[in-house]
């Protein structure tokens, strides 16, 4: 219940700042970009508390994290190797 008011409170303020960003012109910051480092970390933990609490959140097993780091790896020596 906490949670669900949170989401709310976070649809409520991101969206006040996407309105205040559709009047900005140019290049200026906007969504998340436009967040102290603070905010952004702030809004994503409430993010990532709902997953697990609605039991839709993602835990790597020490197996999986080994195969994504492997796989990673790979990616990255294919672009040195030019």
């Amino acid at each position: 219940m906490i949670f669900e008011f949170k989401i709310i409170k976070l649809k409520v303020r991101m969206g006040a700042i996407l309105m205040n960003n559709s009047q900005r012109k140019g290049t200026e910051k906007r969504g998340f970009a436009s967040m102290s480092p603070d905010e952004q970390k702030k809004i994503a933990s409430m993010g990532g508390k709902a997953a697990h609490q609605k039991g839709t959140a993602h835990e790597f097993t020490s197996s999986e994290a080994r195969e994504a780091g492997r796989k990673g790896g790979r990616s990255s020596q294919k672009s040195r190797a030019r």
